[in-house]
């Protein structure tokens, strides 16, 4: 089936939303691409898979945030050329869609204590969040900011690059799917239980928001098991990957200093809320 061949099926308002349609289609197997018609877009499918991307469309105008169809645009590539919308303004679009306000507030701090330091006004930021010198009921109740204040503190670019990407795609997928509810959740027992634990193997000179991506990463995983009909998934190669590296920061092979604690024990809450939560669901 050529593209030629392709037949409409829908118009849509929003070019950011036909993609995602279209991406999830391709991702089917039936073959489509979203073309531009005055200020609209329509969707074109191959003749033969009408019937069945209808009902796909029915499902999608339902729940069109569902980050299934995100997923699915990413893997195609799904990017379409006619269109005027410049590159920034479609990054933009496709950054604030994807987050939520949960999402996006710890995003937006890890980056503004970052920024501040990096330009010399961050040591103000560092000493109101690096975790407690002397952990106690009196400076928890004096200072209870600092029980999760590490996790916006960042010591690099790769350091905060790596974290506040995975935090916005998997973060964005848990408040859009969930609710900002339990990202909060997720995020409050991540922070608290692995900087409670990294301080009690390290001491208090540690940052970033690693333990809280190895939660949401966890969280996926397991809720893609314990609850698939919730739509969040990790490929098998993803989820190898970031174990490999938990373990691999274990070593002595790494030439940089990582929370390792933190991190274990920041997947292993997130493995443990989704199933939790699962166990709410369910009952």
């Amino acid at each position: 089936m050529t593209d030629d061949n392709l037949q409409p099926l829908v118009k849509i308002d929003q070019r950011s939303i036909g993609q995602l349609f279209v991406g999830f289609l391709n991702n089917e197997g039936i073959t489509a691409r979203l073309e531009a018609d005055g200020s609209s877009y329509v969707a074109m499918v191959e003749p033969d898979h009408l019937t069945r991307a209808s009902q796909l469309f029915n499902e999608f105008v339902a729940q069109p945030y569902h980050p299934k169809y995100q997923q699915a645009a990413w893997q195609q590539g799904e990017l379409s050329p006619d269109t005027n919308e410049s590159p920034v303004r479609e990054f933009a679009t496709r950054f604030f869609e994807h987050a939520g306000i949960v999402t996006l507030v710890v995003f937006i701090a890890c980056w503004l204590v970052f920024l501040s330091t990096t330009i010399g006004f961050g040591n103000g930021f560092y000493r109101e969040l690096s975790f407690f010198r002397e952990f106690n009921l009196t400076t928890f109740f004096n200072e209870p900011i600092k029980i999760i204040g590490p996790a916006f503190i960042h010591f690099s670019w790769l350091h905060i690059v790596f974290n506040t990407m995975w935090w916005w795609q998997l973060g964005g997928a848990i408040e859009s799917t969930f609710s900002k509810a339990t990202l909060i959740n997720l995020f409050l027992v991540s922070a608290i239980s692995a900087n409670v634990a990294q301080f009690w193997v390290s001491g208090p000179n540690f940052g970033g928001l690693s333990g809280v991506v190895y939660a949401v990463v966890g969280f996926v995983w397991w809720s893609g098991w314990l609850m698939p009909d919730k739509g969040l998934q990790l490929s098998k190669a993803i989820v190898g990957f970031l174990l490999f590296w938990l373990l691999l920061g274990f070593t002595d092979l790494l030439p940089i200093n990582m929370a390792n604690t933190a991190h274990l024990i920041g997947l292993v809450s997130g493995c443990i809320y989704a199933w939790l939560l699962s166990l709410k669901i369910n009952r």
